[in-house]
């Protein structure tokens, strides 16, 4: 996904979310391909499913709190350019 390939992307996390339903991350990085392609009816069900999961990841800052790594400026380029930017287009809110 970071690299624009969203429909390969969405169909791995497709895949994993089939595999581990209680997997939240799998939830909101298919939100994100889902969001960033123009899926917006359902990147907001998979944001809905994902917060459901884990209800106390409820913005970007609460996630970017969680995972330090974000950090490395390369990675969070690339995160803000396809993750967040979907993520945003299905009403995540950033703060």
């Amino acid at each position: 996904m970071l690299l624009g390939h969203l429909d390969q992307a969405i169909d791995l996390f497709n895949r994993v979310r089939a595999a581990i339903p209680g997997y939240w991350d799998a939830h909101m990085w298919l939100a994100g391909a889902l969001g960033l392609k123009g899926d917006l009816d359902a990147a907001k069900i998979e944001l809905a499913e994902a917060q459901r999961l884990k209800p106390e990841i409820d913005s970007l800052a609460r996630w970017r709190a969680r995972q330090p790594w974000i950090d490395v400026l390369q990675y969070r380029v690339l995160r803000e350019q396809a993750l967040n930017f979907g993520l945003r287009r299905a009403g995540f809110p950033e703060g």
